[in-house]
């Protein structure tokens, strides 16, 4: 396990995102489609399939994690126009100045990285926990990967809560009425369902946590 986390780190763990995106797209957009327009899965793949390219260009060796973070909110928010786009790309770029300025991030400088990412997420969407939407797993992901950090867990099992938490959190979405977005419009009939931008950060928090520690 890497004791801090490096430019290469990070773009291994966004190539790692895109390829479990793109494996699990479909049930993703099959989520979106019972309480939303059906393409969660299709966008979140094209914008993450671009922030890997983007970054398959970056020369790892002479660039900072902050450029990692700051190319991938560009990337992502210039091939997504819908909601996701900025609500992530206000993630990364919160993320990048966390980053700012550190060479190598030790764990404290990567958990503070990840709950900025869930800040600039919930500040973005206007989202509150309980809203059925991806705030409702990012959230706990956060609380959870820093309440790890204060107990002194190694970075490790910091991401294994986070990643735990998020999972839960996403689960938890079937019990709730969505009150944001497109799902809001159904009323009782999005009960049951677990939120798809949720299902997604689960997703992605549970990637994270594989790869900076495997």
């Amino acid at each position: 396990m890497p004791m801090t986390i490096t430019t290469q780190h990070l773009v291994a763990m966004f190539v790692a995102i895109a390829d479990a995106i793109e494996e699990h797209k479909d049930h993703l957009s099959e989520l979106d489609g019972v309480i939303g327009d059906a393409d969660h899965g299709v966008t979140m793949g094209i914008g993450f399939t671009a922030v890997r390219e983007a970054l398959g260009q970056l020369d790892t060796a002479e660039n900072e994690p902050a450029i990692v973070f700051n190319t991938a909110a560009k990337t992502f928010l210039n091939a997504v126009g819908a909601s996701s786009g900025p609500l992530y790309a206000t993630a990364f770029m919160r993320a990048g100045a966390a980053a700012k300025g550190k060479p190598e991030l030790d764990r404290d400088a990567m958990v503070e990285a990840f709950c900025a990412m869930a800040k600039g997420i919930q500040d973005r969407g206007k989202a509150e926990r309980g809203d059925k939407t991806m705030v409702d797993a990012w959230l706990p992901a956060a609380e959870a990967i820093g309440e790890a950090a204060e107990r002194g867990d190694d970075l490790a099992a910091c991401f294994r809560a986070a990643a735990r938490a998020a999972e839960e959190g996403a689960e938890a979405t079937k019990a709730m009425r969505a009150s944001k977005g497109r799902a809001a419009r159904l009323g009782d009939r999005s009960l049951g369902h677990i939120d798809p931008g949720a299902a997604s950060t689960a997703l992605i928090v549970g990637v994270m946590a594989t790869q900076l520690t495997g």
